[in-house]
């Protein structure tokens, strides 16, 4: 799912129709009623463009809801295709993994872009796979096909692992978010996954800015899964959009194949995962809270995990200057204080603040139960910091780019942030 093939296909076409303008002028004297028989040049012209069409760009791993034993792909074409498909193979010595592969046929859907434009969206979930195991995996229609990329599944089982935290990327994302993923990615290339807590574009109905998000990417959601949740600027505003006409955008779940083990009518927005030991929760603080702190408590009730991280786009205790106490605070705080949830991740603010453990609004000691609500930002755009909540911050800051690597093993969760530059700018240390 890559911009590169998207503006590869129209290139070829105005290619296409100049060379073919120009052949026509320059034989305008001797051309014959009957209709002439294509060049060559315009064959392999043609053949060109519908080969660049087909080729799968903007491919994303996401991880479902048992990543011990399936892994979920999706991609884009710029053309229809009969027979989008997926392969997977087990890696072993053998570089013939073609020959060995296991073949998946594809869901894929058209997405109307405007202009009269039309791109095809792809997905499989690839299932029956053995825990803590190397997998090779390539997409296409049996003629086109991606690279071959790996993964490895999660265990079964509580295991140590990493994973890297980021808040909104939003604006300027392929010009400046480029860099703080690559940083990111050099700092933890190991980490299980990727975990954003929302407004990945600045306007989630424009497919060039999905474009920007999938080149700053670069190469490495084709091999480092990811999980997301949505947040206010993958929805239209509220200023100007409400009722029934407020909803997600439509290009928010073509581009992921999410779990959908949430509330009916969220399904891509609010989900669980279970990762080696710890519950992740995503909610979405943009559309029905009240429908979704009934579920939150129903999951949380049944959670047997050591550890439970829960992420949300809008902070519950907010630091933005420009900023106010959102209703997710009365909804959803009785809930963490209850099944004492250990982390908060949450973006929206555009600064860096980092509690201490709390609960029930106030502080608790290292050895009392209680939850760190961290707001963080990935992206160049960042607000003033607001006195309020100051009291009970352990970190505050704004005008970073920054990112977060948190390690979870056995009885104890390191949490590192750092900047653009990879410098560490905050740490804390959880036990249970």
């Amino acid at each position: 799912m890559r911009k590169s093939n998207y503006t590869s296909g129209r290139y070829c076409r105005f290619c296409f129709g100049l060379l073919l303008l120009v052949l026509l002028s320059g034989c305008a004297g001797t051309i014959k009623q009957e209709k002439a028989a294509p060049l060559p040049s315009e064959i392999s012209a043609r053949a060109s463009c519908q080969r660049q069409d087909s080729l799968p760009e903007r491919i994303i791993l996401n991880l479902t809801e048992e990543p011990w034993s399936s892994q979920a792909v999706t991609w884009r074409t710029f053309s229809e295709v009969s027979n989008p498909q997926a392969q997977i193979v087990r890696v072993g010595e053998s570089s013939d993994l073609a020959g060995t592969a296991h073949t998946l046929h594809a869901d894929s859907q058209p997405v109307a872009l405007g202009d009269e434009q039309t791109v095809y969206h792809h997905g499989a979930v690839f299932t029956s796979l053995s825990p803590d195991t190397l997998y090779a995996y390539r997409v296409g229609d049996g003629e086109h096909w991606s690279e071959w990329n790996q993964f490895k599944t999660a265990h079964e089982s509580p295991s140590p692992f990493k994973f890297v935290y980021f808040g909104d990327p939003q604006e300027q994302v392929r010009s400046l978010c480029s860099r703080i993923f690559r940083t990111a990615y050099k700092t933890a290339p190991d980490a299980a996954f990727w975990h954003f807590v929302g407004d990945l574009v600045d306007n989630g109905d424009k497919d060039e800015e999905w474009a920007e998000l999938f080149d700053a990417f670069g190469w490495i959601p084709r091999t480092t899964p990811m999980i997301l949740l949505p947040g206010n600027h993958e929805y239209p505003d509220k200023r100007y959009v409400q009722g029934k006409d407020f909803k997600l955008f439509p290009l928010w779940r073509p581009h992921f194949t999410l779990p959908e083990n949430g509330p009916a009518g969220l399904e891509e927005t609010v989900y669980f995962i279970d990762y080696q030991g710890v519950r992740f929760v995503m909610l979405n603080g943009n559309e029905q809270l009240e429908k979704q702190a009934s579920w939150l408590e129903g999951i949380l009730s049944r959670n047997h995990e050591r550890w439970t991280i829960v992420a949300i786009h809008q902070p519950i205790y907010s630091t933005g200057k420009t900023r106010k106490d959102s209703p997710l605070k009365d909804l959803f705080l009785p809930v963490f204080d209850r099944h004492s949830v250990d982390l908060v991740l949450q973006g929206h603010d555009h600064t860096y603040s980092r509690s201490a453990k709390l609960k029930n609004g106030s502080r608790v000691t290292d050895t009392e139960e209680g939850t760190v609500y961290v707001i963080s930002v990935s992206g160049p755009k960042s607000y003033p910091l607001s006195s309020r909540h100051q009291d009970i911050m352990d970190k505050s800051g704004t005008d970073r780019q920054l990112f977060q690597v948190i390690s979870i093993e056995d009885n104890r969760l390191l949490y590192e942030c750092y900047d653009v530059r990879g410098v560490l700018y905050d740490s804390f240390v959880l036990k249970k």
